[in-house]
């Protein structure tokens, strides 16, 4: 009795001790992301706007699959384009944390997209989509203030998806596409040796990053009002990502935590989130021989993102739970026009806006998202029947986003804010008609 009594309080001792590890790596294994409009095509230039409704190149796919029913013979678009970043962190007189601010989290990211379509015959298409929509990567100075909870974070996720519509009527057009992303995770971020502030010992440093593949679908339907008027909506499922990996960590002389990575060896740590899934409706009216009118509103889930399971496997058992981000779904909308300057000639413009999908409370230094208005502009230019350019400016701006984030077990507090925070994105590409 005596040992299975002991064996008991050992057990449960390691499960305690466990169920710590989990809360200690919880806090710190988080993650953030961002849906991109901007995938380096002609639309890229309208801020979203008509982008489930406006069929004039392969591209379309990934909005509304019902689109490539619009595209005659085989096309092809190539594409790429550059985010370039200003997301910098000033501490306020709140601030508890040493260190410097962090310099440009975000300098630069790259991202490409490719896009096929194919006309069975007069009512039925096919197609293939590879592009990335989703992700973000940060990487702030190893010493800067918010170093605790993160120095470097990065989702992205590449989708690859091939679509089939078929134009059902002479006014309706379906289509599906199942979607399959790759995902990649990385996180990593600084421990703190100094017990209480009593000593002054480096910090211990904590990696982790693993990929998944995870599948959903879109669909879309498309369906002409009139000659001049076409209506698109679209549903984007959510894929869910289960990242599973050991964690690295290193250097850690803080007494309390190397109680339990001594006594609590962990096999794995598994991440699973969702990636929102979406609505649009999207509107695309001619004016006239040269204005052409486009318009979006869409949801965004959100709030379903910012719940995401923990899993830490040790051999004193597995611990698993939720965390929740607080975040909230959020809505869009877009205007924009097209001007054919010439036969060969198309500009494009258009104004956008995105809700914040979290409260200034609950933002975070790895995902600082706040509210977004988009300034768009693109011009398309056909060089002969078989190839047009195109290149497109976007401004994403972001404003001034509160942060106040406190260390769930020190009670310490990073605060500050990102001032005139804003995304700049250029991209570029052809299109092939044959």
């Amino acid at each position: 009795m005596r040992y299975i009594g002991t064996y008991k309080t050992r057990t449960a001792y390691k499960a305690i001790l466990a169920s710590s590890l989990a809360l200690l790596l919880t806090d710190h294994a988080r993650a953030g992301g961002i849906l991109i409009y901007e995938a380096g095509q002609e639309g890229a230039g309208l801020a979203n706007a008509g982008s489930a409704a406006l069929a004039s190149d392969p591209s379309v796919l990934m909005s509304n699959p019902a689109g490539i029913t619009e595209l005659a013979g085989t096309q092809v678009s190539a594409n790429a384009q550059v985010i370039l970043g200003q997301l910098r962190f000033s501490r306020d007189d709140d601030n508890q944390f040493d260190g410097n601010e962090g310099g440009n989290s975000l300098e630069w990211l790259p991202g490409a997209s490719l896009f096929i379509s194919h006309q069975l015959n007069e009512t039925s298409a096919i197609g293939f989509g590879m592009y990335g929509n989703f992700g973000l990567a940060l990487d702030y100075d190893d010493d800067w203030a918010g170093r605790y909870f993160t120095q470097e974070a990065a989702i992205i996720g590449v989708s690859f998806q091939p679509t089939i519509a078929h134009q059902f009527t002479e006014q309706l057009s379906v289509g599906i596409g199942p979607r399959f992303m790759l995902g990649y995770y990385r996180t990593e971020l600084a421990i703190n040796n100094n017990l209480l502030g009593l000593n002054d010992n480096p910090d211990g440093q904590l990696e982790y990053q693993d990929t998944d593949v995870g599948t959903g679908v879109n669909l879309g339907l498309l369906y002409t009002l009139d000659e001049r008027t076409q209506l698109g909506l679209a549903y984007t499922s959510k894929v869910k990502l289960e990242f599973e990996d050991k964690p690295d960590v290193d250097d850690v002389s803080n007494p309390i935590i190397n109680a339990a990575l001594n006594r609590v060896s962990v096999d794995s740590l598994e991440l699973d989130m969702n990636v929102p899934q979406t609505v649009q409706l999207s509107v695309a009216h001619q004016l006239d021989a040269q204005w052409k009118l486009l318009g979006s509103l869409g949801w965004q889930d959100w709030s379903e993102f910012g719940e995401f399971g923990v899993e830490v496997d040790a051999n004193a058992g597995g611990v698993d739970r939720t965390v929740d981000r607080q975040y909230k779904d959020t809505w869009h909308a877009s205007i924009g026009t097209q001007y054919q300057a010439t036969r060969q000639l198309r500009w494009s413009l258009g104004l956008g806006y995105d809700s914040s999908a979290v409260d200034d409370e609950d933002r975070t230094v790895d995902n600082p998202m706040g509210e977004a208005w988009r300034f768009a502009t693109g011009l398309n230019y056909q060089l002969d029947e078989g190839l047009d350019l195109h290149l497109a400016y976007t401004l994403v701006w972001l404003g001034d986003m509160d942060v106040e984030q406190t260390k769930s077990r020190s009670g310490t507090t990073l605060s500050g804010s990102y001032e005139d925070a804003a995304l700049h994105v250029i991209g570029g590409g052809a299109t092939w008609r044959f």
